[in-house]
């Protein structure tokens, strides 16, 4: 006898949690300071946005791995098109998240 009951629980744990990363990661991309313009009296703001940006990208990182594991099992489909989609939306999230990373290391903190 077969339980297919825990793929399926995994394959909906980690539709969940990438969708969790996509909202998390855009909302953080919403408030990205990208740009050289800042408004007059909002300088000590900078230090709290910086602060979320890095924990927002870090929480994503770590919501999207663990949903890469629950989505992709060991036994493999035959045809994988619906992995090459969750492939490329997990890539974008990983690249963005590590260039905002690596952003707000080496431009805003110096």
């Amino acid at each position: 006898m077969r339980n297919r009951g825990i793929g399926r629980g995994r394959m909906f744990m980690g539709g969940l949690l990438l969708f969790a990363a996509v909202i998390a990661w855009g909302t953080a991309l919403g408030m990205s300071p990208h740009g050289t313009s800042v408004a007059e009296g909002t300088e000590h703001v900078r230090g709290t946005v910086v602060g979320l940006l890095q924990k927002a990208a870090l929480i994503t990182l770590f919501m999207t791995a663990v949903s890469a594991w629950l989505l992709f099992p060991s036994r493999r489909p035959k045809a994988p098109r619906r992995d090459y989609a969750i492939l490329a939306v997990i890539t974008l999230l990983i690249v963005t998240c590590v260039y905002e990373l690596a952003w707000l290391q080496f431009s805003v903190l110096r």
